[in-house]
């Protein structure tokens, strides 16, 4: 059977999902679609929105939906450079995409050169270690340079920057891109993105000259000043919102559908899932599905996840447990509400930015953290 599956979707009148037969075998937790056009749509959309050149973030297994089918339909949308996390995420990429730009946020360790110029990997380079190994390793070959403008995270500090420029320890490589990455563009209007973006021109002036890289999916889309000459937009491409609190513009790409195991009619007042923190008075009706917080639907989602189901959005009830949690299903007709039935857990009718406020947390870990059981369906050609 290959890795993955290209299919189609149709829904019923509710705006359900339907099992179609040419979908892949869907075993519990349910089925996780990755929709390619709409992936694409949203690069093109990116790329017309933003004064620059368009690369993709997709580290982490392209935001846990599979790094293969995804780069592989940017690639042919004609997207030619790509960010991912490390060595090991940028030598997988290169198994699957021959002649992309392939940029690894980490930079190179010591020991791991051979591997980045076997492959062609460009390390981005965060520190004067890795400026000092590179130099030696590869000189001569294309690197960038990230400084740090206001993360204290990775990068490079101003003292730091000071001292490249001062014993010229770049001019021996060939500096494709400056680039560093914004604290708070999720929030246009923070005034630390100004400073950030003045900070930055000041130290990069410095060095050699480069094009330069700033803007994330937020920051990209702020304004031309904050996208520099190669934009990187990761969630925006997937669908969620690079904004705080805005609902997102993008195409839906990932749906979850779990499958209802048992249907309960409540014929008494009770008491649901474990401490007990959900009463359900009678009469009821409740459907157990087959997903738990093993499969990424995160135990913040107790008692305020949402399912949609028959035209309507029904309440996750008691606490959400490792495999299984219980929708309150009284008000769906008893006839859409069957063992085997499909129910939308993420999706049009719930956007995953919903979804991550109810857990109170980010679209981002929403994504990276679904599991590994889900029977997966890429949708597209």
């Amino acid at each position: 059977m290959p890795e993955w599956h290209i299919s189609r979707l149709e829904f019923d009148r509710y705006g359900s999902l339907k099992i179609m037969s040419n979908h892949p075998t869907i075993t519990s937790p349910g089925l996780l679609t990755i929709d390619l056009n709409a992936l694409a749509k949203n690069f093109c959309a990116l790329r017309t929105a933003v004064p620059a050149e368009c690369a993709a973030v997709i580290k982490a297994n392209a935001y846990g939906l599979g790094v293969e089918p995804v780069a592989q339909r940017l690639f042919e949308e004609g997207c030619r450079h790509f960010f991912v996390a490390n060595a090991k995420e940028g030598l997988e990429l290169r198994g699957i995409l021959s002649d992309a730009s392939i940029y690894v946020f980490e930079g190179v360790s010591p020991g791991g050169e051979e591997a980045f110029l076997a492959a062609n990997l460009v390390p981005v380079l965060n520190s004067i270690e890795q400026v000092r190994c590179w130099r030696v390793a590869a000189p001569g070959f294309a690197t960038v340079v990230h400084i740090d403008t206001g993360m204290s995270r990775l990068g490079l500090s101003a003292l730091e920057v000071e001292q490249i420029a001062n014993e010229h320890l770049l001019d021996d490589l060939n500096l494709k891109y400056v680039l560093t990455h914004l604290a708070c563009a999720d929030e246009p209007s923070h005034a630390l993105n100004a400073m950030q973006l003045k900070r930055f021109d000041n130290l990069r002036n410095k060095l050699p000259a480069a094009k330069t890289s700033i803007g994330n999916s937020a920051g990209s889309l702020i304004d031309g000043d904050y996208c520099g000459d190669l934009a990187r937009p990761g969630i925006a491409l997937f669908g969620g919102s690079p904004f705080f609190l805005n609902e997102s513009s993008m195409k839906t790409v990932v749906s979850l559908h779990g499958i209802i195991i048992q249907v309960r009619e409540i014929t008494e007042t009770v008491t649901v899932g474990y401490g007990a923190s959900h009463t359900i008075v009678a009469p009821a009706r409740l459907a157990i599905v087959g997903v738990g917080y093993a499969d990424g639907y995160s135990r913040a989602l107790s008692n305020r996840g949402v399912a949609f189901l028959a035209g309507k959005k029904v309440p996750v009830v008691g606490r959400v447990s490792m495999d299984l949690i219980t929708l309150d299903v009284s008000e769906i007709p008893l006839d859409c509400v069957k063992p085997g039935k499909l129910v939308e857990l993420l999706g049009k009718n719930i956007p995953l930015d919903e979804l991550a406020s109810l857990a109170g947390t980010v679209s981002y870990e929403m994504l990276t953290g679904i599991g590994r059981r889900w029977s997966r369906n890429y949708v597209g050609t």
